[in-house]
């Protein structure tokens, strides 16, 4: 699609006024409480980070009997187990009961975790309090981008909804830098605090997700579509309910749930049923096995033991450089988040693939030096190409994750299609913190030829299947995975339904008084 101007945004096909959000008080309120919905993936950071961090401090080391091989694997992977339990009730509270009420029941069973994993008298309590860490942030996860996905307003959603993963960092940092400093402590509060600490987000959502409003999308599927354009207006146009911008956004939506409602409805099997959706589903599928099957689980949950295989053993250089790296991903994740609409999806996607296959290549050959010849020349191009590593993953694979993941799903299939994402998401996490402890033990650095392998692989499946979607407002993407029988409303399908009728010699589409009655039904026979 052709670019718009950068004073202009795109929107059924028409051009509109760019909106700057921090001078219009309606976007600027929603958006600084929107940012406590977005932290929900700061939980999970904050998790891996700390999971890093712990492994590092000899009370917690001591007062667990020093964890290790399956039992550390069980420890790491028990959070992706409480995920993969929850998804199946995922889809339907986020349906059913709304996305914020999903984002409530996610934090308060997060909080009830956090309180069982910081009171633990013994491994087999904090293995059970991670598990439901994990599955209250399924549900939590499950809703959140939904949330954000629709509520934000069609200029700023690339920008809004690729910043929800790259809170995952920020979780990340605080919990990376808490535990070098609680290393200082000389008692079990070393580790207590940090698991205490990790409520704080959660308790932060429950605050302010009171502000937000509801999914006006939400809204109409289940009826309230005075609300929702009330919601709308309030939120994109200062309360302005004839504003064209909304007029034209609540048209849309009313027309294009109703088109899917009547004719494909929204059960399991829409996945699998049309073409389109079947493109959707092989990028849902790669993408979540993609973000953590990349050779980051290594890094991200066993940083220590890679740090240690190349003479690294000090355990505050250890937490130094985990502090350090998860500064660095930040700010790379953040940056990308402001030129993923400029640059593009699918470009991203290839650099980054590329990207970490060459750099996992260089990592694997190092390490194998250091191995081999105990070059400390070798040992400190591995902590490089840690950090080079991430630089080129975080271009696509921790914003694009979310953003793109819920974007390219219609509204009917949206809560359905995420769910599989992240039980895929959850089906790597659970191999990749139970295998890679063990195999890392064994194997050592000829592990890293696995994951040098299986990039190739991923290159090609970005390269064959994943579509641009840029500057297309989100109900009309469905247009770039299902062409001509698109199920798309409001002033699209008018436009689209004047070009079929012209083409048939027919009814123009310019002066009859039921107008749009006609073009829908013109649309639907098309379909």
């Amino acid at each position: 699609m052709d670019r718009p101007t950068k004073d202009t945004f795109r929107l059924a096909g028409r051009e509109f006024p760019a909106v700057t959000w921090y001078k219009d008080p309606a976007l600027r309120k929603t958006y600084i409480c929107l940012m406590f919905v977005v932290i929900t993936s700061a939980t999970n950071g904050y998790d891996g980070s700390m999971v890093n961090g712990l492994q590092s401090l000899s009370y917690w080391q001591n007062y667990f009997n020093h964890p290790s091989g399956s039992i550390l694997g069980l420890f790491n992977c028990i959070m992706s187990v409480g995920s993969l339990v929850a998804l199946p009730v995922v889809p339907y509270i986020a349906d059913y009961l709304g996305r914020r009420w999903g984002i409530i029941i996610g934090c308060l069973i997060m909080i009830l975790g956090v309180i069982l994993q910081s009171i633990s008298i013994n491994f087999r309590m904090f293995i059970a309090a991670r598990f439901f860490l994990g599955f209250g942030i399924a549900i939590a996860h499950g809703a959140s981008p939904l949330l954000i996905t629709e509520l934000v307003h069609p200029q700023h959603r690339a920008i809004f909804t690729t910043i929800y993963n790259t809170t995952w960092y920020a979780g990340s940092i605080v919990a990376a830098w808490l535990t070098y400093g609680t290393l200082r402590i000389e008692s079990n509060w070393s580790w207590r605090i940090p698991s205490i600490v990790q409520a704080f987000p959660s308790l932060l959502q429950l605050a302010f997700v009171w502000f937000v409003p509801e999914s006006p999308r939400f809204m109409v599927a289940h009826g309230y579509v005075e609300k929702a354009h009330k919601t709308l207006a309030d939120v994109h146009a200062n309360g302005d309910m004839n504003d064209e911008v909304v007029l034209l956004e609540i048209q849309e939506i009313k027309d294009t749930l109703k088109l899917e409602q009547e004719i494909e409805g929204n059960g399991w099997m829409q996945l699998i049923k049309t073409k389109g959706n079947r493109k959707r589903l092989v990028i849902l599928l790669s993408i979540g096995l993609f973000s953590q099957w990349s050779g980051n689980g290594v890094a991200s949950y066993y940083l220590n033991i890679v740090l240690t295989n190349i003479g690294v053993k000090d355990g505050s250089t250890q937490l130094i450089i985990n502090g350090t790296l998860q500064i660095l991903n930040l700010i790379v994740a953040v940056g990308q988040c402001f030129v993923v609409d400029r640059i593009g999806r699918r470009p991203l996607f290839l650099i980054s693939t590329t990207g970490m296959l060459g750099t996992w290549i260089v990592w694997t050959i190092c390490s194998a030096e250091y191995a081999k010849h105990k070059n400390v020349a070798a040992a400190h191009a591995v902590i490089a190409m840690i950090y080079i590593y991430y630089c080129f993953y975080n271009l696509a694979y921790s914003g694009m994750l979310v953003g793109y993941s819920a974007e390219i799903l219609p509204y009917n299939i949206r809560a359905k299609g995420l769910t599989i994402m992240f039980l895929m998401v959850d089906i790597a996490l659970f191999f990749n913190q139970y295998v890679n402890p063990i195999a890392l033990k064994h194997l050592d650095w000829k592990y890293y030829i696995v994951y040098c392998a299986w990039l190739g692989v991923e290159l090609a499946v970005v390269y064959f299947f994943y579509i641009e979607t840029r500057y297309t407002p989100l109900e009309e993407i469905a247009k770039h995975f299902d062409g001509d029988v698109a199920l798309v409303g409001g002033a699209a399908a008018t436009h689209k339904a004047q070009i079929l009728a012209a083409e048939m010699g027919g009814f123009d589409g310019t002066d009859h008084p039921d107008r749009r009655e006609k073009d829908l039904e013109v649309e639907q026979r098309e379909i």
